[in-house]
């Protein structure tokens, strides 16, 4: 670990102050407070030959500044990793863009699939969230992800996004999607009811659960929080898919207690997304106190650490 250390100045008698920063890309955070490991000393700063507004500059600039794992976890909801370039410290964090999105198209249809005060209809009375919020936050945050390197947030968000289109386009009825179900033309909406309707999108709900499946497994690497969020949506569509399923064979009390209880699997997920949006926003404006997400990053360890490990241990 270098510190800081004064040089002769070979052009003047007195001692010139040129303080040598140790590279923050390798901090980490114990009890705490901030420890530098090793890494370069890239920033040396002469009065003989460089101003301080150029120094500056650089400093600002260089990507030297990083964040604890724990914290980068928090804030894109992928483990920490190298990427080239400074494009995370150059533009803002698109993460909660894509999960306000998520929120607040989950969030009222999860209420809607439980009856609450009422309410039902498929999720119809949001539509326009699909598409705005859903769809589009999340695809934006999706690919504004995949240009700051964080490859599982990107697939998640985009996914999602597309989700939320297919959604609103299905329930959209200049699309036919259940109109081409109906008996009578005139009455595209008998459609909705309709067992070949039921049985035909159980299937893609099925397979929205089986991508659940996959990106729980993969958020074990992140927080509890995130872990949480998949839980309930794997289960979300787990029943909402045994729901449709038993409407096409005309079981109707059975799938309107699958549905309920496939809309409250969705609010257990949107609480723990509002719980980790808000943590986010707590964190973008530096606030005095922060919420915890479980950091598990720690708990199955990466790849290539394994693999610094097998090579140590075989050198």
């Amino acid at each position: 670990m270098e510190r800081p250390h004064h040089e002769k100045n070979p052009a003047s008698p007195d001692d010139t102050f040129s303080p040598v920063f140790a590279s923050m890309q390798n901090v980490s955070e114990d009890s705490g407070h901030r420890k530098f490991l090793d890494g370069p000393s890239p920033y040396r700063l002469k009065a003989d030959n460089t101003s301080s507004d150029e120094a500056l500059k650089q400093i600002r600039t260089a990507n030297t500044v990083s964040i604890s794992p724990e914290l980068f976890e928090k804030l894109y909801l992928t483990p920490q990793k190298t990427v080239k370039g400074d494009l995370r410290g150059t533009f803002g964090n698109p993460t909660p863009v894509a999960l306000i999105g998520f929120l607040l198209s989950c969030t009222p249809l999860a209420c809607e699939l439980m009856g609450w005060r009422g309410a039902g209809g498929n999720g119809a009375a949001t539509l326009g969230a699909y598409y705005f919020f859903g769809g589009m936050l999340m695809t934006l945050g999706g690919l504004l992800e995949f240009f700051l390197g964080n490859t599982f947030a990107f697939v998640v968000f985009c996914s999602f996004g597309g989700f939320w289109f297919t959604l609103g386009s299905t329930l959209t009825p200049s699309f036919n999607a259940y109109g081409a179900y109906s008996a009578d033309p005139t009455k595209p909406y008998e459609g909705l009811t309709s067992a070949g309707f039921h049985a035909s999108y159980g299937f893609f709900l099925l397979f929205m659960g089986l991508l659940c499946l996959l990106y729980l497994i993969c958020a074990l690497r992140t927080n509890i929080v995130f872990v949480t969020i998949f839980f309930g949506l794997f289960f979300t569509f787990v029943l909402l898919t045994s729901s449709y399923w038993q409407g096409a064979i005309g079981h109707a009390t059975a799938a309107a207690n699958l549905q309920i209880a496939s809309g409250a699997f969705a609010f257990l997920a949107c609480l723990a997304g509002w719980w980790i949006f808000f943590a986010q926003m707590l964190a973008s404006v530096d606030f005095p106190f922060q919420l915890p997400v479980g950091d598990i990053s720690h708990v199955i360890r990466s790849g290539a650490d394994r693999l610094q490990d097998k090579e140590r241990f075989s050198a």
